[in-house]
């Protein structure tokens, strides 16, 4: 493996772990529920749901030093609006959040995208 491709590897395992912690690290007790800080910050009126789309901007620019094509860019902004968007939403929103899970997504077209590449 090259030093590209561990660099690469790394930042992914990165990526991955920013991801579950804003979307899948905690569980409902006796559910399969998952939710993360997302959801959690997504409850304080106004601005939580603005302040987790600092996490949409990280894998955005993640997706730009990696030179991805613009199509990958405009999901991201679509996944991290869509996020936002309805997490305006009292309650609503909120479980919204939990099954949408816009960083998971997000970084997984990363991941496909470099993958698939040629």
């Amino acid at each position: 493996m090259n030093k590209d491709m561990r660099t690469y590897d790394q930042d992914l395992e990165r990526l991955r772990n920013l991801a579950e912690w804003m979307d899948n690290r905690f569980h409902i007790p006796g559910t399969d529920i998952r939710f993360g800080l997302d959801s959690l910050i997504g409850l304080l009126p106004g601005v939580g749901d603005t302040v987790t789309l600092a996490s949409t901007a990280y894998l955005l620019g993640k997706a730009s030093s990696y030179k991805l094509p613009i199509s990958v860019h405009l999901k991201i902004l679509l996944n991290g609006f869509l996020d936002w968007l309805v997490g305006l939403v009292p309650v609503l929103g909120d479980i919204f959040d939990i099954g949408w899970k816009s960083n998971l997504k997000n970084v997984e077209l990363i991941r496909k995208h470099i993958e698939n590449a040629p």
